[in-house]
């Protein structure tokens, strides 16, 4: 069985296969482009998707070292993300399957996510917490099995990945955020700023990030912050983020450890692109030690948007006879619910 996973949800174009369950390549390009505008541009992100889709498709078949006429199904993101970029992945992938006469599968992105921690080993036993943070979403998900999830929470406003962004354009440190933040916070003072944590009603698995975003605003107004301006360069640009980012670490972190107990499960996962921060693994790992987990967090590679969790969902989904109807249309705000057996 050996499949091709297509993902251009957003500004990532990636291509990748799976061949019996084992990775043989992943090939993910960046659009460098929008760093200038500090977001993402739809327009822009699927003209690229459009240049970018064919030679990165056929690297990694070159480096899997596979012919197209060995491919047993094509996968590809049919949401949730930005329509424009899901129709270039999703079109190219059903058309290639069409003209291969093999079946395709279509891929809810977050559940790639939730499969980025089954790519490689060690991989987390069933039943597991997976806690999703990315740009878009940040979800709290119980799989008790390969597409059998139970969503416990999920972002009420601002994703965890997009306060990243927005604080970071507030700062004028660059974009993305998520990695320019973490860089500053490593030398700034994480208790410098008493910004909030948003844990809302006793109990509740949800996510809010916008009253954070909106407290950073409020104290560099109050700073007197001027967009890098030379009294304000240093150390207080780094207390902030260090700040900033220890309440969103913070919360994340202590949600995905009480849900874990709620539901007797000793498996924890992190996923997604906010998953590559380093507070965020370091107190996660740590939290696992104190209440006896196991945690799981793939490789770099694959908490951003890539081809390889598509592929490798496309592999069980074609394992239990599951393919897509080649009418398939892209839904830029498809639920996990969707994906799931339940």
């Amino acid at each position: 069985m050996t499949v091709l996973g297509i993902e251009t949800s957003c500004d990532e174009t990636s291509a990748a296969v799976v061949r019996h369950g084992k990775l043989l390549s992943n090939v993910t390009t960046v659009q460098l482009i929008h760093s200038k505008y500090g977001g993402v541009v739809p327009e822009l992100a699927s003209r690229a998707h459009q240049q970018l889709i064919v030679p990165i498709v056929d690297e990694s078949l070159l480096k899997a070292n596979v012919k197209k006429e060995e491919l047993k199904a094509i996968s590809a993101v049919y949401g949730p993300g930005l329509i424009g970029s899901i129709l270039v992945g999703l079109s190219f992938g059903k058309a290639m399957a069409l003209g291969l006469g093999v079946p395709f599968v279509g891929v809810n992105h977050m559940e790639g996510h939730i499969f980025s921690n089954l790519i490689e080993d060690p991989k987390p036993a069933f039943p597991f917490m997976n806690l999703t943070a990315s740009g878009g979403h940040t979800q709290l998900v119980l799989v008790k099995e390969p597409f059998d999830y139970v969503i416990l929470g999920e972002t009420i406003d601002d994703a965890a990945g997009e306060a990243f962004d927005k604080v970071a354009k507030m700062l004028d440190i660059g974009y993305p955020g998520g990695p320019l933040i973490d860089k500053y916070a490593v030398v700034g003072n994480p208790r410098a700023v008493d910004f909030p944590r948003s844990y809302l009603d006793e109990g509740s698995f949800d996510f809010s990030f916008s009253g954070l975003k909106t407290s950073v605003l409020y104290y560099l107004k109050r700073s007197g912050f001027q967009k890098r301006t030379a009294e304000f360069d240093g150390n207080f640009i780094a207390d902030v983020c260090a700040s900033f980012q220890a309440s969103v670490v913070e919360v994340l972190v202590r949600k995905l450890i009480l849900a874990a107990e709620k539901f007797s499960v000793r498996n924890i996962a992190i996923a997604g692109g906010v998953s590559a921060n380093t507070e965020l693994r370091r107190q996660a790992a740590e939290a696992a030690v104190r209440n006896g987990l196991k945690l799981f967090i793939p490789k770099f590679e694959y908490c951003t948007d890539n081809g390889a969790m598509i592929a490798m969902v496309g592999y069980h989904r074609m394992l239990e006879g599951n393919h897509s109807d080649l009418e398939l249309t892209a839904e830029p705000g498809l639920s996990l619910s969707r994906s799931s057996r339940n």
